[in-house]
């Protein structure tokens, strides 16, 4: 990163809702109860990126399509690109799928990110999410969790500040980092770096425990300032020390 630039913050929620388009609802009967779990959705994740973004001076993509339908997290040769959980799309389909949800809004990102970068500025991207206490049997130990890529300075940097400032705003969470999944999986975030270097862009993924959304309202809102608040911190912590 380079330190005299100026610098933009970027909200991105992949998997905000669980929306199905009615031309597609036919291959989701009986499906309600699957769309409502963490397969369908990531509960909580675009009412956080709302917040940080009605919060911050910031640009905010965000997606209410299912990710049963077509997952905007995943690169076009990954096999959980479309849900196998599902009735497959048939290849006329698939390219309509693509080329309606999946292309638009990821170039729309992208060409975003560019634009910046042609100002001379550096884009601290944020992707919220969220995932399931328990996953196959095994329970996920945390409750919040960092995704970035270790050997971007900015990313790393960034995520070891915020890591502290979470600790002090709202002890008691579990902070892990590259965890539940690792950050340099495949995802957006991982997809961007390859277009943009760490002097122009930094991704990061905000993991937070469904459980936390199961809170009282109150909680709820305590806990997503506490995670803003401590965001804005660490940007300014990390643009000082880069």
């Amino acid at each position: 990163m380079n330190a005299s630039s100026t610098s933009t913050n970027l909200f991105t929620c992949e998997h905000g809702g669980n929306r199905i388009p009615r031309k597609y609802a036919a291959r989701f009967v009986q499906q309600e109860e699957l769309l409502q779990s963490h397969r369908g959705w990531d509960l909580g994740a675009l009412r956080t990126g709302t917040y940080f973004h009605q919060q911050v001076a910031s640009q905010l993509f965000a997606s209410r399509t299912s990710r049963l339908l077509i997952d905007l997290n995943r690169s076009e040769s990954h096999p959980s690109l479309f849900s196998k959980l599902v009735s497959p799309p048939g290849d006329s389909e698939r390219k309509e799928l693509l080329e309606t949800y999946y292309r638009p809004w990821r170039q729309e990102v992208s060409d975003w990110i560019a634009g910046q970068v042609r100002q001379k500025k550096f884009v601290w991207h944020l992707s919220f999410h969220s995932f399931t206490p328990v996953l196959d049997g095994e329970v996920r130990t945390a409750e919040i969790g960092l995704l970035y890529d270790p050997r971007r300075t900015p990313e790393r940097t960034v995520c070891d500040f915020w890591r502290t400032g979470i600790r002090e705003t709202l002890p008691g969470l579990r902070v892990r980092m590259n965890y539940p999944y690792r950050g340099v999986a495949d995802g957006h975030t991982t997809a961007l770096r390859k277009r943009f270097s760490e002097d122009q862009y930094a991704g990061i993924e905000l993991e937070v425990n469904q459980q936390l959304y199961q809170q009282s309202g109150r909680q709820i809102m305590r806990m997503i300032a506490g995670l803003c608040q401590s965001w804005n911190r660490a940007i300014s912590q990390a643009a000082d020390a880069c």
